[in-house]
């Protein structure tokens, strides 16, 4: 097959596509918060970062403060397109720390927020060297089995 055919695959799979961006949620420079896709109804949110509704910075060299306003905007934005914490079914940690006792603590700080459920999963915790926002020290990305 070329790569300017189809897929034979998925020619006859309708799929729809939605982007949503909460009311809750600060604005993008482009991207959406929500992808979701119908074809067994999936739910990928853009990485969760830790700003408020008007995208300023929450907690400044705060790896608890960030974990928790990550925490909330994950639960606005799967609440958003009717998910629950439980219906994630992948999710990704990143963390601004080579030190594993800070990489834990900010595991337990989530998995003891109002999205822990998120986190029984499959789930990748990454220490890296940099995120995408000035000051930024935890981002969680989560892909979502949206119930019926």
């Amino acid at each position: 097959m070329r790569a300017d055919e189809p897929c034979p695959i998925l020619a006859d799979m309708p799929t729809r596509i939605t982007r949503v961006n909460p009311e809750q949620s600060h604005e993008t420079p482009g991207y959406h918060h929500i992808t979701v896709v119908e074809a067994g109804r999936t739910a990928y949110l853009a990485g969760q970062c830790p700003l408020d509704r008007h995208g300023a910075l929450v907690g400044a060299d705060d790896f608890d403060a960030q974990a928790d306003q990550v925490a909330e905007n994950a639960l606005s934005a799967l609440t958003a397109v009717g998910a629950l914490p439980a219906h994630v079914v992948r999710s990704v940690i990143y963390v601004r720390s080579a030190d594993r006792a800070v990489l834990g603590s900010v595991w337990h700080r989530l998995t003891d927020s109002v999205i822990g459920p998120a986190f029984t999963t499959a789930a990748t915790l990454l220490g890296v060297t940099q995120l995408g926002f000035t000051g930024q020290l935890v981002e969680v990305d989560l892909t979502v089995a949206l119930p019926d």
